[in-house]
């Protein structure tokens, strides 16, 4: 999950990185009143979970609490890069005399975690990075021993900062890691880390990802998810305990098993290509059971997608055999009655398959077409999807 600039920043200030923080508004009066209640130079900023907000007019610095209210009025409603922007973060002015760089984040390549910093960072970090890699430190961070003092410093210096900045970067750089760890983050990202006039060092912008698999951990994370701006669907799958992602395209996918379904959006964009360009709807993972209900609740959530022309079931029968998939998605069709009305194609294969598909055959549903292949099955549902166009 990732979170808004405002809430990273509240994290950091929990676990005691310093932060230039102010509050939240979700109109234009309450970032007056912000502002007022602040004093002085302050920043009225999107919040989006997009970069770029500054280039696309979504940062401004203003002197009064009034202008204030018009730079709100300006950036409330903005789309950024396809984010509509419902609330904007207030913060202090920083008198800001240098910007650097420091994150952590998970190296799934290298299965360990990874400290980025740079004294030479900031906002244009990513151009830093392709024109002068070597002006961006990277250093792997064991797991089993973590960032403490020393390692901190070790990063500082290899980030090349100055002698007198090593302590204060040490010390954010510890508190950040406390962030990372505690809060169960795949990204903790501070862009920039600023010196400011008094020589102090704040955060003035944050990034964090947080990893929902440890979810049950941290109950308190469950309030910091942007459920105003999650896909209803995708909400409706949530709430089943249901795996689903939506996609971009015009044929239903259900599979059992992530792997199965990720090969499977392959061969629908590979079949789709010869079809008018149809392409895969959805990702949903059944997991290892195939329940009447569990089926039906799947084929519900991709039904009601006004862009589904079609759905293929594909399944593997394993512990979950074949032929209670078959039961499942009969009973499910019954289940779903005249909500169920777009073409179903269904490949079956492992366990128990023979019984399997004399079920559907038996069943003889108008809907559902069997077929043998993986391949043929997406040639199918890609053919009746770009049909019904």
């Amino acid at each position: 999950m990732d979170l808004f600039e405002y809430q990273a920043k509240q994290l950091f200030q929990r676990h005691g990185v310093p932060v230039s923080l102010g509050d939240v508004a979700a109109t234009a009066a309450e970032a007056e009143e912000i502002a007022e209640r602040i004093g002085g130079v302050t920043v009225v900023k999107a919040q989006v979970k997009i970069g770029g907000r500054g280039k696309a007019g979504g940062v401004k610095v203003v002197k009064t609490p009034a202008d204030a209210r018009t730079a709100a009025e300006a950036i409330l409603g903005m789309d950024i890069r396809g984010h509509t922007v419902h609330r904007v973060l207030v913060d202090p002015g920083a008198d800001i005399e240098q910007e650097f760089y420091v994150s952590y984040l998970l190296d799934r390549a290298n299965r360990t975690f990874l400290a980025m910093a740079s004294f030479e960072g900031g906002m244009e970090i990513e151009r830093l990075a392709e024109e002068r890699p070597d002006a961006l430190a990277k250093v792997p961070v064991d797991a089993t021993v973590g960032v403490d003092a020393a390692k901190a410093r070790e990063i500082a210096h290899a980030a090349k900062f100055p002698d007198e900045l090593i302590e204060p970067v040490a010390d954010v750089l510890v508190a950040l890691w406390e962030t990372f760890v505690a809060e169960d983050a795949t990204l903790v990202e501070v862009n920039p880390l600023v010196r400011v006039g008094d020589g102090s060092i704040l955060a003035v912008d944050g990034k964090v990802s947080l990893d929902a698999n440890a979810a049950f951990r941290h109950p308190d994370h469950a309030a910091l998810e942007d459920k105003a701006a999650a896909d209803p669907l995708e909400a409706r799958a949530k709430a089943k305990d249901i795996n689903y992602v939506k996609l971009d395209g015009e044929v239903g996918i259900i599979g059992n098993g992530a792997g199965l379904v990720m090969s499977t959006l392959d061969v629908v964009a590979y079949a789709g290509e010869r079809h008018g360009g149809v392409r895969p709807a959805n990702f949903l993972d059944i997991g290892g059971g195939a329940s009447a209900e569990v089926m039906a609740d799947g084929l519900g959530i991709i039904l009601s997608d006004p862009a589904v022309r079609s759905v293929f079931v594909n399944v593997f029968g394993g512990i979950t055999a074949c032929d209670a998939v078959a039961s499942g998605i009969v009973a499910a069709l019954e289940m779903l009655g005249d909500a169920a009305d777009k073409p179903i194609v269904v490949r079956l294969d492992g366990n128990n398959v023979d019984e399997g598909r004399r079920i559907l055959a038996e069943a003889n549903h108008p809907l559902v077409s069997l077929v043998d292949t993986m391949d043929g099955a997406a040639e199918r549902a890609a053919e009746l999807a770009n049909a019904g166009a």
